[in-house]
């Protein structure tokens, strides 16, 4: 059977390897194919994809745009998108422009409280890249404000935290009708991530199934079987087709490994693909009528 992955960061965002490296462990690690979903840039894909056939393995365009929903990040992943055209790169633009506004008032509400940070600083650590959470959490891990990286986020960055900053412009169901706009497969991440109840959480599907939504995170790498299970039967609920992936980061998620998340708990087989591409190929026929 062939397995894949659809979630998957390189050093392009927030995660430690490079594109290139990325497709040579998934092709050592035995995956057909993976989505590159780096965080509100699609900067990485074309070096994974020209590694693509030297490799054997299938790099899926993707991206993972972090929006704004009832105070908090919802994040919304694409896939299969018109990579090359430029209105669509023009949008990817100002979802990085709207996270680079945010990075700038966490810097300053850090540095404002002491905290020996600065956007030059920042650079200087990581680079003229579009900064995650991640990366102010490594950066506070560097400089001994925290033990490790999850307690930078319990801390200083999470949501209930006071550096924690939302994102002000884009909704998921902006960032669901975009992916749509240009022919590709938006998909919930990680529904459980963002601890709404039951009730909000299907009121946010039934928004976004309206904003053209075609698929659901159910396989994650910290997801049970029993909540996979649940995930399953809200997809199949609202007509979505399931997805999955492991959400890799390299070293910032040590215990998450490519393809099969922690602890080998993820196998997802290329049928999901499959399912998502039908779906795809109904909401294209629907939109031409």
């Amino acid at each position: 059977m062939k397995y894949i992955d659809l979630h998957v960061h390189s050093n392009r965002s927030d995660g430690t390897i490079p594109p290139r490296e990325l497709v040579r462990m998934a092709a050592e690690r035995g995956l057909s194919a993976f989505a590159l979903t780096d965080h509100d840039n699609t900067d990485g894909v074309a070096e994974a994809r020209a590694a693509s056939a030297e490799y054997g393995v299938e790099v899926i365009p993707g991206v993972e745009f972090s929006t704004e929903y009832l105070g908090m990040d919802i994040h919304i992943v694409g896939l299969e998108y018109e990579l090359e055209n430029p209105e669509f790169q023009r949008h990817v633009a100002e979802y990085r422009d709207e996270r680079l506004f945010r990075n700038h008032k966490m810097i300053d509400r850090m540095s404002a409280d002491g905290i020996d940070i600065s956007w030059e600083k920042m650079e200087q650590s990581f680079g003229q890249i579009a900064w995650t959470r991640a990366h102010f959490g490594r950066y506070l891990l560097d400089h001994g404000y925290v033990k490790d990286i999850s307690e930078a986020f319990s801390t200083y960055i999470g949501e209930d935290c006071k550096y924690f900053v939302p994102r002000e412009k884009s909704t998921p169901f902006d960032a669901a009708r975009l992916i749509r706009r240009f022919g590709g497969i938006p998909i919930l991440a990680h529904p459980f991530q963002y601890h709404l109840s039951e009730e909000q959480l299907e009121e946010l599907i039934r928004g976004l199934k309206d904003a053209g939504l075609i698929g659901m995170e159910v396989y994650y790498s910290t997801y049970s079987e029993e909540q996979s299970a649940r995930l399953l039967a809200l997809a199949e609920k609202y007509d979505l087709a399931p997805s999955g992936g492991s959400d890799f980061h390299g070293s910032n998620k040590p215990s998450i490994a490519l393809g099969t998340g922690i602890e080998d708990n993820l196998k997802i087989p290329y049928s999901i693909l499959d399912e998502l591409h039908a779906k795809q190929k109904e909401a294209d026929n629907l939109a031409d009528k």
